[in-house]
Order: structure tokens, then C-alpha cells, then sequence
């Protein structure tokens, strides 16, 4: 047992207080997790686009002051009442879709989208008491996805936590808990290509190469790798990427490039920027039928 179990803990965080202005960090209060909850010592963090997106703030709304922070890896510190699938000393990934294993979408094979613990960017509270485990001078600073990683501590619900082997890098696998799980899992579990088939996939940052590997190992014979930085195109190689496109080394729409490429079009696309009009793109460049 932890000599901190059952205590707040004082630690720093980065903490964002307004929308857009540099994260300050500060001293936090972390109270004890409570029931099926873990409260974690986070040792690794990446940062993902998506971290950027809610601290500006724009196009949803506001919540602020937050700790923001989601693809991280550390080592749970103490765990609340009836968490009997995690201990102290486990070594962990915080997961912003979580899964509490008995609704209808957690027993299904086509979605997990839990019903209890699915991403709700609105939500900056604890699901037990509606209240937040961060607080500085005894004002509540709010939680964000579930996992508010940008803190040397931080409070999740059990089923957002994903025990790991202990031999695991932290300082590596911690972009599992995020970039590497999204690509790899939307083409092996969704887009699922067949042996043999062509797939493109658009973005060759950090999600768009785990796309290309879960491309990769379903045994795709062609991956056509796109992306406006041709910088990119020579590490991708490492993960399967045989073909590449930079859309701005033609005067035409690369759906038509791919087109051209593939003889009607691909079997499978994966787009991985967020980008409208790669959007479009990718779906264009996939053949009929």
C-alpha cells in the first residue's frame, strides 16, 4: 500500500486557465480516487493535436480552468473502493475511451463506444459524485476526457486505465494510449483490407503511420502513403508505406493521381489528418463497388 493512499497529494500540473493562453504550471491538490477509481502517477506524456484543439478552444464549448493531457503512461499510485483489477505498482496507460464491460457496445464486436465511459469532451467531473479531484486553493480545476495526463498525478475511472507489461518502455508505449491505437485499429478493425488489396492513407504523421501498419500486417499489397510534407515519405517506408503522393507535385486532384495509379481507385482508404478535403479525397479515391 501506498504511504499516499487515501491522502491528497500536492504535486505540479500544467494547468490551462483560459482558452488559448500558455498552460502555467502550477501546485495542485489531488484528492484520493473513490469508488472504481485509480489514481495514477504519470511519469511519460505526448502531446496530441487533439490536446491543442480543446486548449484554443474553438469550435466547442469552453471549460476552464482544465487539466488537459490524455496519451501518457505511468504506474498506478492507489485505487478506490472495488477496483479489484488493478494494484499499486501496475504499470498503466490512461485510455480516453474507456469500457466498463457490461453495456451493449462494450459486449459487442463492431463498436466501443461505451455507454457509460465513451469520450465526452464536455464532461470535466468524476462520474461517481460529479465532482473533480484537482483543485488549487479550493477551487475545483477540471478534468479533461477522463484522463487530464498534462499532471504528475491524476484520477481516472478503472475502466480508463489499461494494464500493461511491466518490461514495456513507458517513455514508448505511451503513445499507444492514443496515436498509434486510433491508426492501427481504424484500419485493421474497421477498414479491414484484405490480403492482397491497395490501400492509401492519407497523413503520414503519427497516426496515419499506424494506419499504414495495420495495413501492413493484414497483408496489403500496395500502401500508397499521401502527405503535403515529402520529408515524411522516407520513415514511412519502415511501416509499410511502398508508394507515395504529394498532392502539391500535381495539377490534379490526387484522387485522380490515385486513380490513375490503382486503375480505378484503391480497396481501402485512411484518412488521418482531419482535413475536409482530404476527407473528400480519400473517399474519392476509392474504386466503385
Amino acid at each position: 500500500m501506498s504511504n499516499t493512499a487515501g491522502k491528497v497529494i500536492k504535486c505540479k500540473a500544467a494547468v490551462a486557465w483560459e482558452a488559448g493562453k500558455p498552460l502555467v504550471i502550477e501546485e495542485v491538490e489531488v484528492a484520493p480516487p473513490q469508488k472504481h477509481e485509480v489514481r495514477l502517477k504519470i511519469l511519460y506524456n505526448a502531446l496530441c493535436h487533439t490536446d491543442v484543439y480543446f486548449w484554443e478552444a474553438k469550435g466547442q464549448n469552453p471549460l476552464f480552468p482544465r487539466i488537459l493531457g490524455h496519451e501518457a503512461a505511468g504506474i498506478v499510485e492507489s485505487v478506490g473502493e472495488g477496483v479489484t483489477e488493478l494494484r499499486p505498482g501496475d504499470h498503466v496507460l490512461p485510455v480516453f475511451t474507456g469500457e466498463c464491460r457490461e453495456c451493449a457496445h462494450c459486449k459487442s464486436e463492431e463498436s466501443n463506444l461505451c455507454e457509460l465511459l465513451r469520450i465526452n469532451t464536455d464532461r470535466g467531473t468524476m462520474l461517481n459524485d460529479g465532482k473533480t479531484r484537482f483543485s488549487k486553493d479550493g477551487k475545483p480545476i477540471y478534468h479533461f476526457v477522463g484522463t487530464s495526463t498534462f499532471s504528475q498525478y491524476t484520477v481516472s475511472h478503472v475502466g480508463s486505465v489499461v494494464k500493461i507489461n511491466p518490461a514495456a518502455p513507458l517513455d514508448k508505449v505511451c503513445i499507444l494510449s492514443c496515436g498509434v491505437c486510433t491508426g492501427f485499429g481504424a484500419t485493421v478493425n474497421v477498414a479491414k483490407p484484405k490480403k492482397g488489396s491497395t490501400v492509401a492513407i492519407f497523413g503520414l504523421g503519427a497516426v496515419g503511420l499506424a494506419a499504414a501498419e495495420g495495413a501492413r500486417v493484414s497483408g496489403a499489397s500496395r500502401i500508397i502513403g499521401v502527405d503535403l510534407n515529402s520529408n515524411r515519405f522516407e520513415a514511412a517506408k519502415k511501416f509499410g508505406v511502398s508508394e507515395f503522393v504529394n498532392p502539391k507535385d500535381h495539377n490534379k486532384p490526387v484522387q485522380e493521381v490515385i486513380a490513375e495509379m490503382t486503375n480505378g481507385g484503391v480497396d481501402r482508404s485512411v484518412e488521418c489528418t482531419g482535413s475536409v478535403q482530404a476527407m473528400i479525397s480519400a473517399f474519392e479515391c476509392v474504386h466503385d463497388g
